[in-house]
């Protein structure tokens, strides 16, 4: 079950947080609390959880970027998983007109939040809602830790934003958003999608070409395992020593035996881990195969990049091309 362990002992002091501060800001008076959005200046207020739904804002928007304004909540290489909105960022939802969050086990506060918005006509996209059946369980792998050991159903990987073809379909239900808030700038708003569809199915193919051209199908991951949908989209075996959402820090003997020993077995030269590891576990498993060679490399699931990173070039498209170099050379 995703972040079982540290979800079951932080629910109930968060969810009575939450409640306290949704309560004081519907409680202060209008003059009381200073307004973080931008509503009144006449702009449109789109708040967003994670950054790959605020570059696509940002991709969708396009030279009408300026004239919304922009929040990324997450935007000090907070963890997904731990986040938990401040004072300011309830405020700033409260009041916004478009919020976009994953939906998942770490977004379990939005539903609080949302019931005190200011803002009742809201527009709210939940990515996992929106993939509907195509959503994909938390997958705990061979050899992997498991620590949803009772057996309680499994929640649903929150990864969403890794697979190239949901960002197509994410994109474009944030394309209708924008141009039912902003009518009339939505033909533009329509024209930035096309092209950008574009740019994301060409890099889908090329995804689908280099894996079709590779010696190596498998990727084993010394960390946690966030690619459940990019390895899918394209038929790559992972293993991993952690779920995509675990909150675990340790590996167990038998979890570093047993992916030191498939390392030996598919003669892999080269163990994953994200952009948030130590590497750790990963130099552990190295020392631990016949050959002690293999070589590090990192993919990044995007849960640390930040608006100024935005501003100094990073998107979610350069993040995508450099994690197919990095899966290229996984793969040889």
């Amino acid at each position: 079950m995703c972040c079982v362990s540290a979800k079951n002992k932080a629910k109930a002091k968060t969810r009575l947080v939450l409640l306290v501060l949704a309560f004081a800001i519907l409680m202060a008076p209008a003059s009381g609390c200073k307004r973080t959005t931008s509503n009144h200046d006449g702009k449109i207020s789109v708040v967003c959880t994670i950054f790959p739904q605020y570059d696509w804002v940002r991709q969708i928007l396009g030279a009408k970027a300026d004239d919304i304004d922009l929040t990324l909540l997450l935007d000090n290489r907070a963890d997904l998983h731990n986040y938990q909105p401040s004072v300011d960022d309830i405020i700033k939802i409260s009041e916004c007109d478009l919020f976009i969050c994953v939906g998942g086990e770490s977004d379990e506060w939005v539903d609080d939040v949302l019931k005190s918005a200011k803002n009742k006509k809201m527009t709210v996209i939940s990515l996992l809602e929106e993939l509907g059946g195509a959503a994909k369980e938390e997958e705990i792998l061979e050899g992997m830790e498991n620590e949803d050991e009772d057996g309680d159903e499994a929640d649903y990987d929150e990864h969403v934003w890794l697979s190239l073809k949901n960002a197509q379909i994410f994109c474009t239900v944030i394309t209708d958003a924008l141009s039912s808030l902003d009518a009339g700038n939505a033909r533009e708003y329509q024209d930035n999608l096309a092209d950008y569809i574009d740019e994301l199915k060409s890099l889908d193919n090329q995804y689908r070409s280099a894996v079709d051209a590779a010696s190596v199908k498998t990727l084993l991951f010394g960390d946690r395992f966030p690619f459940r949908y990019l390895t899918d989209d394209y038929g790559l075996t992972p293993f991993a020593a952690f779920s995509g959402c675990s909150a675990e820090t340790e590996a167990s003997f038998e979890t570093i035996i047993f992916l030191a020993n498939k390392a030996d077995e598919l003669n892999l030269k080269t163990v994953m881990v994200t952009e948030s590891s130590d590497q750790s576990i990963a130099v552990t498993i190295i020392s631990n195969t016949a050959g002690k060679n293999q070589q590090i490399l990192v993919l990044d699931a995007m849960q640390s990049v930040t608006a100024d990173d935005a501003q100094n070039g990073s998107t979610y498209i350069s993040v995508m091309e450099s994690n197919l170099a990095v899966l290229k050379e996984a793969l040889r």
